[in-house]
């Protein structure tokens, strides 16, 4: 019985015949090829091309064999990347109200011959746009409201050296160059250049003053910090471009940490309001700091600026002294330590010193609260410094800084009551060529970047001003604000192709900008 099938089942030639078909169905319905796209219900589309009108964005999804569009009276605004991939012949994008390409609009279309964007509204072009289209012979850019800015100095560049024919373009903005053609504008109508100061670093707890130095190669920079008790020396790390905690020198009241490298030593001069003011050598044996000698606290009182400087291949340093009773002093550098060289300026509550070493007469302004600012000369009979006269413009001063621009010598002094000035010689005095709005002023400084010249200008009551010099009108015009607390001084310091600038605060964190050049037309 097991060899009886059951009645009515399909035998086995029928089960094989079922089988073998629809194997056949399978493999028939596997060569089917897909179904085309249909024409999007905004376009109307032949053989090769597609017109649309009234889109809300670039037809997706074509048919493929549609190789050209043409894009008129639609509804968007914006092309985004890659919007027009596998249609690499011709398209018109035309009578639209686009205001916005993408940079990457026309990617992967190296077979575009012609196009045309005539009659949009577009305004500007993302620089090296038209790059990707190999070979293309036509571009139609009319009718669009060009404004004529940095960003379409690229374009102007570009129509000067390529092969495309182009209809002529007119700029609709700015003023200047309303209804000139683009073809024809001279480059160096484009100030595209510009630069700005951006928040690089921030060193923890408030300082007074730095002072950046190098020694043995590296770079450092001395922040005195009375928060902290200490003269913090800070070095250059190359690889993070970073400034690193290097080392401290205990200085509980330190008003001003004053590095000076003599015959490849390392000294560093602490001054401080109490407890007396200290010079301080770097062993690099023991590699520490180590006190070399005091500074006399009946002459030096209450210090409040050091300045270090080399005449005929000495080195000196000077301490202004802001108490009555004090005097600034002048230091001279002999075989083994720093010794008084001239008592300069008693009782006129000295502020602040400016060395100047121009024309072959080293020169030593000092700033006071009390009267005008005094010049000394040096003498090289006597080795001293004598008063040659006054500042007479300025009844009193907290910082005097000096710049040189082109074959003139200038001063700027900052003032906490009325504006800071800017004075330039005339060859026997100062004359006055501009003022300052600077309430509240204790520290400036003028500091050249690249070529360009800058004055920074602080203040206790509001931001902190960066000034740049106009060369035509020998003046400085505002530039940028920075939200700088109470600064007390102003420093500049290159670090490889970093340019720093560096503002200690008396009220919060020293703060380090970056000055950084920024093409407009990028």
């Amino acid at each position: 019985m097991a060899g009886l099938r059951a009645r009515g089942g399909p035998g086995p030639g029928l089960l094989a015949l079922s089988a073998l078909g629809f194997c056949l169905m399978l493999q028939v319905s596997a060569k089917r090829p897909p179904k085309t796209p249909p024409c999007p219900p905004s376009c109307s589309c032949t053989r090769d091309t597609a017109f649309c009108v009234d889109s809300k964005a670039v037809p997706r999804n074509l048919p493929s064999e549609v190789i050209s569009l043409l894009l008129n009276s639609n509804k968007f605004t914006l092309i985004g990347d890659n919007a027009f991939t596998g249609l690499s012949h011709l398209h018109f994008i035309e009578n639209n109200d686009i205001w916005a390409l993408s940079k990457f609009t026309f990617r992967g279309l190296k077979s575009l011959t012609h196009l045309s964007l005539a009659n949009n509204n577009l305004q500007t072009l993302p620089r090296d746009i038209f790059r990707p289209l190999d070979i293309l012979n036509d571009l139609d850019l009319r009718g669009n409201s060009l404004n004529c800015d940095c960003k379409v100095k690229w374009l102007v560049e570009w129509l000067a050296h390529t092969n495309t024919t182009v209809a002529p373009i007119y700029c609709a903005s700015p003023p200047r160059f309303q209804e000139h053609k683009v073809q024809d504008l001279p480059l160096r109508e484009f100030d595209c250049i510009t630069t700005d100061f951006v928040l690089y670093q921030t060193l923890a707890f408030p300082a007074v003053s730095a002072e950046p130095f190098l020694y043995s190669s590296d770079l450092y920079l001395a922040l005195a910090q009375p928060g902290v008790s200490a003269c913090t020396i800070l070095k250059w790390d190359y690889v993070e471009r970073q400034l690193r905690d290097y080392d401290r020198i205990p200085a509980p009241s330190a008003v001003h940490c004053k590095p000076m490298v003599v015959d490849s030593q390392l000294y560093v001069v602490v001054a401080q309001l109490f407890g007396g003011s200290y010079i301080y050598h770097w062993d690099p044996n023991t590699t520490r700091f180590t006190r070399l000698q005091d500074i006399d606290p009946q002459r030096v009182r209450k210090p409040n600026d050091l300045e270090a400087f080399r005449i005929d291949g000495d080195w000196y340093f000077a301490v202004a002294d802001s108490s009555k009773a004090g005097a600034t002093s002048l230091y001279r550098w002999h075989q083994n330590g720093f010794y008084s060289h001239q008592a300069l300026h008693p009782w006129h509550r000295d502020t602040d010193l400016e060395f100047v070493d121009g024309e072959g007469k080293p020169r030593l302004i000092v700033s006071s609260s009390s009267q005008a600012p005094v010049i000394y000369q040096w003498s090289r009979t006597q080795k001293q410094f004598v008063a040659q006269g006054e500042v007479t413009q300025v009844p009193d001063a907290q910082a005097v800084k000096h710049f040189r621009a082109g074959r003139d010598s200038y001063l700027c002094l900052s003032r906490y009551i009325g504006d800071s000035k800017i004075l330039r010689w005339e060859g026997t005095r100062f004359s006055e060529v501009q003022a300052l709005p600077s309430r509240g002023s204790l520290a400036l400084q003028p500091f050249l970047v690249g070529g360009r010249r800058y004055l920074a200008l602080g203040s206790d009551f509001s931001f902190t001003q960066i000034y740049q010099w106009d060369e035509g009108r020998q003046k400085f015009v505002r530039f940028q604000e920075l939200a700088v607390q109470a600064p007390r001084a102003f420093c500049y310091m290159p670090a490889g192709d970093a340019q720093l600038l560096l503002a200690p605060s008396f009220k919060g964190q020293t703060l380090v900008y970056r000055h950084i050049v920024v093409d407009l037309s990028a």
